[in-house]
């Protein structure tokens, strides 16, 4: 029985300190997130190239967005939580601007995760550090980051949904 005991607890430690170790890796750099966000942003504009532009305005079903609402809602989305809970700067372009060509699609894109990525690159590791409300919930601004990062991959994904169910071939996953 001291046996079962001695090896349960020697488990129980390795798995703590490789559960705080691998905490310890899970954290971003500025640079990191950067490069990431810059990736993400390309891919967003290889998945609105992808799209005709006659299917822009394309919606699976009525009550969902169209293909550009996809788009500028993670865009502007990312933008306005970034002014808003990262101590960003009033944007030089309307977050509520309604693109009409894939140009200004595009454009609007580049405007928001340029905005974004400035907006994160400024804070210190102490303001980010900082526990903020946002949406009825409480977290750090890293969190607030995060979610950003995750919304904006999620609208992605569905933009991309809309590509392939015109039997078109969307963008190779871009990971790094």
């Amino acid at each position: 029985m001291k046996m079962i005991t001695k090896l349960f607890s020697l488990a129980l430690v390795l798995m703590l300190g490789l559960g705080v170790q691998a905490n310890s890796f899970a954290q971003t750099t500025m640079e990191e997130f950067a490069a990431k966000w810059e990736n993400g942003k390309q891919f967003t504009l290889e998945v609105v190239d992808k799209m005709p532009d006659d299917l822009l305005d394309y919606r699976p079903h009525e009550s969902a967005m169209s293909f550009s609402e996809q788009i500028v809602h993670l865009a502007s989305a990312a933008a306005g939580i970034s002014q808003n809970f990262l101590n960003g700067a009033q944007p030089s372009f309307d977050l509520g601007a309604k693109p009409a060509t894939k140009a200004e699609l595009k454009a609007f894109v580049i405007a928001c995760y340029d905005y974004t990525k400035g907006t994160v690159s400024a804070l210190s590791t102490e303001q980010l550090g900082e526990t903020v409300e946002f949406f009825g919930m409480s977290g750090t601004r890293r969190q607030v980051v995060a979610l950003i990062d995750d919304h904006t991959t999620h609208h992605r994904g569905a933009a991309i949904s809309y590509i392939r169910s015109h039997g078109i071939e969307p963008p190779r996953f871009r990971a790094l």
